[in-house]
């Protein structure tokens, strides 16, 4: 059996229009013999009536009491209502469908409610609808524990299911349909000469998503990347395959030549705030000391810099008051800098080559961007500089790479 997974987005199911272009992809894939499983998030955006954060608001309306697990027996109807409206679409066809949530398709998670982690994927009712000639349509975003409870996934879930899904179902590919073609090298709503990607590597694109691309979910990738499933990432409203993702080994077969390039694209996380913290007088374990303080109040760090003298790293604006607050609250004096953003050069030819961060410095002080502060690793560099200064960041770094060409 050929399977295929193929993960509709909400953007994808929001109106007839987009749902008459969901089913133009089912049935051109059923007809290249393919055997197919649906994975769907609710449906369409705030204030659109099956939407996740509609939901979310509804509750916040009335009480505002949820419990965690509540909530998600709440979260859950969205996707429900999305799967059951695309079988009925199906069968109008004369498709014949099977409607399971994420505990039924077996999806087994912790107990983390809001933003479970999925411990295991046993897909035997799945198999034994795909056995009959069926397609398969499973809720996204969701599972349950060992115990019974309905749980759901966090931002991006329905991108983790898919995949985790194809890599139980040892699926030939699984496409990711969004409202835009594929992986860009940059936002385009800011770099308007970003281009589309043909393919990209699984350690490529998990950076972008990890450092501010929106496109798929890191989680997701990196399940693809374990179980070495191909991942399209595509349009619904078009006929183009998309990104491809996968080993850098797999380049040649979708490109003419091997693929050379040191930086694949551009991401951002913008509204971060720096905070410094000084060793006064190289006082003992003072890093220990700030860390486990931002762990102890859920605060979560990025962009970590220790040094003998003391140590510099990011929080988002939000957590920065609370952030200022508990540091003094254990005697220290930090310095702060809110408003500032995280731009990334990501690339898997960035690894050992010399003069890229030259480049990156030259690129941002001919624009008289102030860099504030840096980090590496192997596929990726980033540079902290004021927000006011971060889309002329992206357009200069995405021209100094001639990401556009």
């Amino acid at each position: 059996m050929r399977i295929m997974v193929q993960k509709f987005g909400g953007t994808s199911l929001s109106t007839v229009q987009a749902r008459e272009h969901v089913l133009r992809h089912i049935k051109r894939e059923l007809e290249a013999g393919l055997s197919l499983v649906i994975v769907v998030s609710a449906m369409g955006r705030r204030g659109e009536p099956y939407a996740t954060d509609t939901l979310l608001d509804w509750a916040a309306q009335n009480g505002n009491s949820l419990s965690a697990r509540e909530k998600d027996l709440l979260l859950c109807c969205g996707e429900i209502i999305s799967a059951t409206t695309l079988s009925s679409l199906l069968e109008h066809e004369n498709i014949p469908t099977t409607v399971l949530t994420g505990a039924q398709a077996g999806f087994v998670t912790d107990d983390n409610f809001g933003n479970a982690r999925i411990l295991d994927v046993r897909p035997v009712r799945v198999l034994e609808e795909l056995q009959k000639n069926r397609v398969v349509i499973v809720t996204g975003f969701q599972g349950q524990t060992e115990s019974g409870d309905f749980t759901t996934l966090g931002r991006g879930g329905s991108d983790t299911s898919a995949t985790a899904l194809g890599a139980a179902l040892h699926a030939e590919m699984v496409d990711i349909y969004t409202d835009v073609n594929g992986i860009l090298t940059a936002d385009p709503r800011i770099v308007e000469d970003a281009r589309p990607l043909t393919v990209v590597s699984y350690a490529e694109i998990c950076n972008m998503a990890h450092h501010g691309a929106k496109v798929i979910h890191p989680r997701a990738v990196e399940i693809a990347m374990q179980s070495q499933i191909p991942v399209r990432v595509r349009s619904t409203f078009a006929d183009s395959e998309g990104t491809l993702v996968t080993h850098p080994e797999g380049f040649q077969d979708v490109q003419t030549g091997i693929v050379d390039r040191y930086v694949t694209g551009i991401a951002y996380v913008s509204n971060v705030t720096q905070i410094t913290v000084d060793v006064p007088g190289g006082a003992d374990r003072l890093q220990l000391k700030v860390f486990k303080t931002m762990a102890e109040n859920s605060i979560s760090v990025d962009f970590i810099n220790v040094t003998p003298l003391g140590v510099v790293y990011t929080v988002f604006d939000s957590d920065s008051e609370k952030a200022i607050q508990v540091l003094q609250e254990i005697g220290l004096k930090p310095q702060s800098l809110s408003g500032c953003a995280k731009v990334s050069v990501i690339g898997g030819g960035i690894n050992g080559v010399p003069g890229i961060m030259a480049r990156i410095v030259e690129s941002l002080t001919l624009a008289d961007i102030q860099i504030l502060q840096s980090a590496d690793s192997n596929t990726t560099i980033w540079v902290l500089v004021k927000k006011e200064d971060m889309v002329q960041a992206l357009r200069a770094l995405h021209t100094s790479f001639e990401l556009h060409l």
